[in-house]
């Protein structure tokens, strides 16, 4: 049994692989007051003096690595437009959800959860009309004393995704930002502010050599989803919208609705991981039945005997923080956190659906006939656009886990949960007809966003805090 524990995280909006158009689901657990002698008592009149809070100056924080750092609160020094403070840290991007001024040099000031080493803040912009704004971001300890790290800063006028500025690292618990208007008028629009930086150090317990990471934009082409492969992607690789670190050592990924995909095959965004066996040897495709893919052993031998593993386990730990809220009925609410895929099918995808009306999600299995249908498996509530709220469902911040196991023909799924009984369910592929040559397969985990038809900046994020893939 593993040990798993409530995580909290703070929803965030902004911030791989192969494609099939069966992922288009048409619908939509292991893990004493001690008495004292009586004494006269003296009544003394008790007078309310008003005192003045004051607080310790903060020791500096040193740590090593990027996670997201959670706000308590924002207080804003202007919202007279009606959009006020909080909405800038409610973790929608959504533009109706912004902190909007009027006039210049108004501020926004922003309190951590915690004190930490901030090293960089995203700030996404209300941004309808190609705007330029001016900003500037200062630090406190103790919202008395501030410390400018970043003067006359200019947004990107070119985009209306998150503009995220390093900062020199500086021991924190207030971050303000003051606006200075743009190159129209006076108005400053924030639709949200992420803070990254560290507490201790961020350190995952994920293996990444042999993954790499799709996210949903091309920087230079924004034509195709990018691949961060397995050399680029072990070294401390982040990016503030899609990959980052939790501050209890998970790896979050997150994928709006908006953004480029993975091939002409799939309709939806996804910022996942694919499984790569060859481990960064870049001399071995990364297609076929070779030495960076698995087989089951149902295959011929001698396709085993060119496969780099034969049958396999994918273990993961993971909480969903967030889905879509937005979109058609049958899609809100979805998303893919787990796959195994072959050449142009997927033999495994498992769903985690919350609809917006429910405390709870539901989980769900689908396994792909080669070449043809989907047969589903509800193993925690159900599908449905219309469920009800399950009983036994999982909360959004709650952590689980999943275990894939294949033998042959044999695919065996565990969901588990602390506290609760582990949910199985064994899949037989004997008629499926992946034990035939040339068919390859390899794990996906991650986000795959099954919604393009809400507002483009509504997104799904999970935390991971363990992948572990094995093969004989």
């Amino acid at each position: 049994m593993i040990n798993y524990k409530v995580v909290f995280l703070c929803p965030l909006l902004l911030a791989a692989g192969c494609g099939s158009s069966s992922s288009d689901d048409p619908s939509s657990s292991n893990i004493a007051i001690t008495a004292e002698a009586e004494t006269p008592v003296v009544e003394v009149p008790v007078i309310d003096v008003p005192v003045e809070e004051t607080s310790e100056p903060q020791a500096d924080i040193t740590c090593s690595g990027l996670a997201f750092l959670p706000f308590s609160s924002a207080v804003a020094s202007d919202s007279s437009t009606g959009f006020s403070a909080s909405n800038a840290i409610d973790g929608s991007f959504i533009s109706t959800s912004r902190w909007s001024t009027a006039s210049m040099n108004q501020s926004l000031t922003l309190t951590l959860e915690q004190a930490a080493l901030v090293k960089g803040v995203s700030i996404t912009w209300l941004n309808e009309d190609s705007r330029s704004y001016s900003y500037d971001i200062e630090v406190s300890t103790d919202n008395s004393t501030w410390v400018p790290l970043a003067t006359s800063e200019l947004s990107d006028a070119s985009t209306d995704r998150g503009v995220f500025t390093d900062l020199t690292d500086t021991t924190a618990k207030y971050i303000k930002i003051i606006t200075t208007g743009n190159n129209v008028d006076n108005s400053s629009n924030i639709v949200e502010v992420e803070a990254f930086g560290c507490q201790t150090d961020v350190v995952s317990n994920i293996e990444l050599i042999d993954w790499y990471l799709s996210i949903p934009v091309d920087e230079d082409t924004a034509t195709k989803a990018e691949s961060i492969w397995e050399n680029e992607f072990n070294d401390d690789y982040f990016h503030e919208e899609f990959f980052f670190n939790s501050l209890d050592n998970g790896l979050v990924f997150r994928s709006p609705i908006e953004g480029t995909k993975t091939s002409e095959n799939t309709r939806y965004t996804r910022t996942e991981l694919r499984e790569m066996l060859r481990r960064g040897n870049e001399s071995i495709s990364t297609q076929g039945v070779n030495a960076n893919n698995w087989v089951f052993s149902s295959a011929p031998q001698s396709e085993q005997d060119k496969a780099g593993g034969v049958d396999g386990e994918l273990v993961a730990e993971l909480a969903v923080n967030h889905v879509t809220t937005t979109g058609d009925a049958n899609q809100v609410g979805r998303v893919i956190i787990g796959q195994i895929h072959a050449n142009d099918d997927e033999p495994l995808r498992v769903y985690y659906r919350k609809l917006p009306g429910n405390e709870k999600g539901a989980i769900y299995l689908a396994h792909e006939i080669r070449g043809g249908d989907d047969v589903y498996y509800e193993l925690i509530g159900t599908r449905s656009q219309s469920a009800s709220n399950p009983s036994n469902g999982i909360e959004l911040n709650e952590r689980f886990g999943y275990k894939i196991t294949v033998v042959g023909n044999s695919l065996d799924f565990v969901l588990s949960r602390e506290g609760q009984a582990d949910i199985t369910e064994t899949i037989n592929m004997s008629n499926s007809g992946y034990d035939i040559a040339d068919e390859y397969m390899y794990f996906k985990a991650g986000v795959y966003n099954q919604n393009d038809s809400g507002e483009e900046k509504d997104y799904v994020q999970a935390t991971f805090y363990k992948i572990e893939n094995t093969h004989q």
